[in-house]
């Protein structure tokens, strides 16, 4: 079994320089790694120039379009039975491909994803993120967990899929804002099988700051709305969990101004709420501080997402705006 591993990067040389590290160390070396440059300002080429002798290895600089048509990019230049998908901010355990290739020889998939962590080496930051994407009591948590809500739509910062997919399915037909789930959408409606990986995962570095944080969340509550203009029925009630998150703590807000009595009921159970992340943080993590950021990171995840769904939601779909 041969897999090409396929990275679009866009002004990131430092991160593409540690997965790369990390893919050499892989017990199982029947792969090779594609890299496609997307329009970047700082480009990679003489640091995967210095991987040559070490992993086989191809460059591509192209113009801008995006990360889902510079995924298709590379699959049309791979030469593996399957394509594997990476983001550039990840680290890849040395056991990956070999659990990979373990597992499809057991299992009949025709596509798959596993779950991301995070690393020890991550900022205190980063695992607080982490944690908020992953965590049972945010909505990060149906990203890789066994008892996912709904068919298993592998994310592209790991995710795999049979040359007979692409040739049947073709590749992304969004470049951002989804593209991801659309694409395993019409991978599960080709009667593919797509199935989660419980032990290939990812160390998933995330961003390195609240703000960044921010950002890509009111990014992907967008991004949800978007998946809905293509598949009404993939919009689930757990989708606008972060909106009434969020609506709710503006209730909260004018509760404190015009309605203490209210207030005080609110004020409890979203104190309840956030010490309920704060403990089941600590006990993940082993360390209070990371609990605490963790709360923080929580808090915008909620509320940037939900916000980016709600003005999606009020723009192209109440107002059907584009």
């Amino acid at each position: 079994m041969f897999f090409s591993i396929i990275i679009p990067l866009y002004n990131r040389p430092q991160e593409i320089n540690e997965l790369l590290a990390t893919l050499c160390k892989q017990t199982y070396t029947q792969f090779e790694v594609l890299v496609i440059e997307d329009g970047s300002v700082k480009d990679a080429k003489n640091i995967i120039a210095s991987y040559a002798d070490k992993l086989d290895i191809k460059y591509f600089y192209k113009e801008n379009s995006g990360q889902g048509f510079s995924r298709n990019f590379g699959f049309e230049r791979a030469k593996g039975d399957y394509f594997i998908i990476f983001d550039s901010d990840i680290l890849v355990p040395s056991n990956y491909l070999e659990i990979v290739k373990n597992y499809l020889y057991e299992h009949d998939l025709d596509a798959f994803g596993g779950p991301d962590a995070a690393h020890e080496s991550f900022t205190p930051v980063q695992k607080a993120i982490s944690y908020a994407m992953t965590s049972p009591f945010t909505t990060g948590g149906i990203r890789g967990n066994k008892k996912h809500i709904g068919q298993f739509h592998p994310r592209s910062f790991n995710m795999g899929i049979s040359r007979e997919v692409y040739e049947k399915v073709g590749g992304f037909i969004l470049t951002r804002l989804g593209e991801d789930i659309e694409y395993s959408i019409r991978i599960h409606e080709n009667g593919f099988k797509i199935g989660l990986i419980p032990e290939a995962k990812v160390y998933h570095k995330r961003r390195t700051s609240f703000k960044q944080f921010y950002k890509q969340l009111h990014f992907f509550g967008r991004a949800r709305i978007n998946i809905y203009k293509h598949f009404p029925s993939e919009l689930k009630l757990v989708h606008f969990f972060p909106a009434v998150f969020t609506l709710g703590l503006l209730f909260t807000i004018v509760c404190n101004l015009f309605c203490r009595p209210l207030a005080y009921v609110c004020n409890f159970l979203l104190l309840l709420y956030f010490l309920l992340i704060f403990f089941h943080a600590w006990q993940v993590n082993r360390s209070i501080k990371i609990a605490f950021l963790s709360v923080i990171a929580s808090f915008i995840q909620l509320t940037a997402y939900g916000l980016g769904f709600m003005q999606d939601l009020v723009k192209r779909v109440i107002f059907k705006m584009s």
